[in-house]
């Protein structure tokens, strides 16, 4: 933790307006229980303006681009979306998949942690994809942040379990999942 702390002070030297920093920072604490601090940090990002964009991910349908960020129910096919987390959940849980809810960064029950990564903007995303995109052909999905931990290992259990090649592009790199395996081995 120390050596992270020293990390971003670095850093915010170099670009103290950098939003990306701070909630490096935030999410560091805050992966480690550490509430109170990842607060202040949030607090001082609001406090000197700082604002961290909004992540996200999209997909496109016939020509229409879908985009949805984390615990979005504004989509028109929400309820849809939704029964097909719950399914897609089931049968990963029945296949042997624990949620990681480390990456769930904010002081929440573990119940609720749970629920909070399975509403992940790239898992609304893949769910509107398996409701949409016919068997067969793969699952495109764009991100604007890097999937987290989470979200990865999730999503080679959905490409194992539906039998689909899942194409997720992040801010660092592609990631093709297929038969319960990504190309990025793991490191990304």
């Amino acid at each position: 933790m120390e050596l992270g702390r020293i990390a971003a002070e670095k850093l915010f030297e170099v670009d103290p307006m950098d939003s990306g920093n701070h909630v490096l920072l935030s999410n560091m604490y805050a992966s480690r229980g550490r509430w109170e601090e990842a607060n202040d940090v949030r607090k001082e990002m609001k406090g000197v303006g700082i604002k961290k964009g909004a992540g996200c991910s999209w997909i496109t349908w016939k020509n229409v681009v879908h985009v949805f960020q984390a615990k979005d129910t504004s989509h028109e096919r929400n309820a849809e979306i939704q029964a097909m987390l719950a399914k897609v959940k089931r049968d990963m849980q029945a296949a042997g998949y624990v949620p990681d809810t480390s990456f769930a960064l904010y002081d929440l029950e573990e119940e609720e942690k749970e629920s909070e990564v399975f509403q992940h903007s790239e898992k609304l995303a893949l769910a509107f994809g398996l409701l949409c995109i016919p068997d067969g052909l793969p699952i495109r999905i764009n991100k604007n942040l890097r999937v987290c931990g989470d979200c990865h290992r999730a999503i080679k259990f959905i490409s194992g379990i539906v039998g689909r090649e899942i194409i997720v592009r992040d801010n660092n790199r592609f990631h093709h999942f297929r038969s319960y395996q990504c190309s990025c081995g793991d490191y990304w």
